[in-house]
């Protein structure tokens, strides 16, 4: 009976480990770019917002990964700190003069 009863209420304790372990949501999407100076930039301007944990953006494939909190940080706020920099995501695009501010080897062709 005893043993019962301390199972009973240990199995909060276990429940409540479950949830904490999904506040990191890890996620990938396109951020277009060229070279190693956009990488630098693309991750800092990541990194910058409050909830995010790590960003990997691969310049090859242009897709960038991150792991954030999502109790602190939803992902727009993500991607509208990237296209501040100049570099268009899949669901915000830089201005035009924040763009045309980039150096030379860091513009890309820009979709429409």
């Amino acid at each position: 009976m005893k043993k019962l009863f301390l199972i009973l209420m240990l199995l909060p304790l276990g429940i409540h480990a479950q949830e904490k372990s999904k506040k990191n949501v890890k996620t990938e999407f396109t951020v277009v770019g060229n070279c190693d100076a956009c990488q630098k930039r693309i991750e800092k301007a990541a990194l910058s917002v409050k909830g995010v944990k790590m960003v990997n953006w691969d310049i090859p494939s242009n897709v960038i990964t991150i792991i954030y909190d999502q109790r602190k940080v939803h992902l727009d706020s993500i991607h509208k700190s990237i296209s501040a920099i100049g570099h268009d995501t899949e669901k915000s695009f830089s201005s035009l003069a924040v763009y045309d501010a980039l150096p030379l080897c860091c513009q890309y062709i820009r979709k429409e």
